[in-house]
């Protein structure tokens, strides 16, 4: 297939290096029972390996002239879809049940396509993805790291997730401004944790991060009192940073029980 320029717009970074490839190809260990989806094929850098080991490969690309040269290269193999459309807003569920995804996302959509991609946590059996290093550091990082955040948590009341290994920006054509990082996404089982308002919990996180160098004392004041974190176990004298999943989960759901008393 003949190269084409990348179209900035469409946050394009192609990858080349038959290592980082190879590496990639072999952390996904594809089988026939599986049922690949992979997210910006461009070029097919690991489209052709995935199709040769999958049962079934769909490729989402939203660039139509890489999506026509796929269709082209796969014409005469079944097992292989392509579909011209835009990932953040593609049915992920239309593709069936336990789908493994797989992807070099574009930078500038990374955050929310993995947000839209939660909606679909229960077909998926786990996920693949190049990022930006600093994006993968984010939402691997546990408490206590400074780069432990909102992403993190938010991502991590549904996932467990691992950084792999980091890619080093020479391995595509063109050259991103910054590192990349290949990260491991697993669904957590349902439940996991005891959510009552999303949303809710959602927002007190946000609200806790927006001034993460105080306490949680001073940066949640506004919505929670000493007696509050008293109930939960939490030391409000520790700072955003430090308080687990778990802990904001039991916060948020004990203001929710609260505010419903209260009503």
């Amino acid at each position: 297939m003949a190269a084409r320029r990348a179209r900035k717009r469409f946050g394009q970074h192609f990858l080349t290096d038959p290592g980082v490839i190879d590496a990639i190809i072999e952390r996904i260990h594809a089988t026939k029972q599986d049922i690949i989806v992979e997210i910006g094929p461009g070029h097919g850098a690991i489209t052709r390996a995935l199709a040769r080991q999958a049962g079934h490969l769909h490729a989402i690309e939203l660039d139509r002239d890489l999506a026509a040269k796929l269709r082209t290269r796969f014409a005469d193999n079944p097992a292989v879809t392509i579909h011209e459309a835009d990932a953040l807003s593609f049915d992920f569920a239309m593709l069936g049940e336990r789908l493994r995804i797989v992807g070099n996302l574009p930078y500038n959509i990374s955050t929310p396509l993995l947000f839209h991609l939660l909606k679909f946590r229960d077909r998926i059996v786990d996920m693949h993805f190049m990022l930006q290093k600093e994006v993968v550091d984010r939402i691997a990082a546990g408490p206590g790291s400074k780069a432990y955040g909102r992403l993190g948590i938010m991502l991590g009341l549904h996932m467990s997730i691992e950084s792999l290994f980091e890619v080093d920006r020479l391995a595509f054509d063109p050259p991103p401004a910054v590192t990349s990082a290949v990260v491991r996404l697993d669904p957590l089982p349902p439940d996991t944790f005891a959510i009552e308002d999303e949303a809710a919990l959602s927002t007190l996180v946000a609200t806790a991060f927006m001034q993460r160098r105080k306490t949680l004392r001073n940066s949640l004041k506004r919505v929670a009192q000493a007696a509050d974190f008293d109930a939960v176990g939490i030391d409000a004298g520790l700072r955003p940073e430090q308080i687990s999943i778990a802990e904001y989960v039991a916060l948020g759901n004990h203001l929710k029980q609260k505010s419903a008393r209260q009503r």
